[in-house]
């Protein structure tokens, strides 16, 4: 049994887009067209390889059809540099890249774009938790991640990054209404917080560590790493926050540290070991970018 290329990638290119009209647009074929592709390959296959929901959605089977196809469109840009053809003017390849929002928000895109400047690529970026990008890369979503799983995934090369260190901090003004007394487990049950999301752990474990539960203070939820960091420094509640992000405000006193042990993120970074060139050069710019920016591993 083979897998037609050119379908296998009418299928990628309907995950990436999200619907069969948008997929069609994009390949210039009428969303029948789209449609009957799709249905051809699943025939071929016996298997049903997409969801047709809103946004498209890829099963199982579906889900490693499109990691073939996207692995293809690798190969196909490193053979063309190769042969010494720029492929930048008409169709560059998108590289998918799953990273969290904290290292999106710092020190992550320079990277991207010194890769930019020498290959012809786009980057489609998944922003998740470090704790869940690996997941990406398990169902084939994205080829490279930032993640805080050391262990690779299957067909992954991993690398470490560095530590992302973060420390609880607050605004003198928060700290004088909310914690006249210092941060005490009974102060800090009573006082608000601020957390990027429901999955955000960081806040809670400083919490916990303190023997205060996690469930009582009332919590903001600024699901954006940059304006996470602005809501502390408007003193809407106390909140960790990576060096890089409050260096400047703790030297003019803008913010200041309530204390207790900095929590350290180790970060690595892992890919599809597909032996690219492409890939290898992302993961060298990350690398060099991490090595600047993040505390030693």
């Amino acid at each position: 049994m083979e897998i037609p290329l050119d379908l296998a990638r009418t299928l990628a290119v309907v995950i990436d887009e999200g619907t069969f009209d948008a997929a069609a647009r994009r390949l210039r074929l009428t969303p029948s067209a789209v449609s009957q592709r799709v249905k051809s390959l699943e025939q071929q296959l016996g298997r049903v390889l997409v969801v047709r929901s809103k946004p498209a959605r890829a099963t199982d089977a579906g889900a490693a059809v499109v990691r073939l196809a996207r692995q293809l469109a690798l190969l196909e840009q490193d053979a063309l540099a190769g042969f010494g053809l720029d492929a930048a003017s008409d169709r560059p390849v998108s590289i998918p890249l799953a990273v969290n929002a904290d290292s999106l928000g710092t020190w992550f895109l320079p990277a991207l774009a010194r890769v930019s400047e020498r290959y012809a690529v786009v980057f489609d970026l998944h922003r998740d938790d470090q704790d869940f990008t690996a997941g990406l890369l398990e169902s084939g979503t994205v080829m490279g991640a930032v993640t805080s799983q050391a262990t690779p995934v299957a067909g992954c090369l991993v690398q470490p990054l560095g530590v992302m260190r973060y420390q609880a901090v607050a605004t003198p003004g928060y700290v004088a209404r909310w914690l006249p007394h210092g941060p005490t487990p009974e102060a800090l049950a009573l006082a608000p917080r601020v957390d990027f999301d429901r999955r955000d752990d960081l806040q809670a474990e400083y919490l916990r560590e303190l023997g205060v539960d996690v469930e009582h203070p009332a919590r903001h939820f600024v699901p954006a790493s940059n304006d996470f960091a602005t809501a502390i420094k408007l003193g809407l509640g106390w909140g960790l926050l990576p060096t890089f992000q409050s260096k400047t405000e703790l030297g003019r006193r803008e913010l200041v540290h309530l204390g207790g042990r900095p929590i350290e993120v180790p970060l690595y970074w892992q890919q599809w070991n597909l032996g690219s060139a492409l890939l290898e050069a992302i993961a060298h710019e990350i690398g060099a970018e991490a090595r600047r920016e993040l505390t030693p591993p």
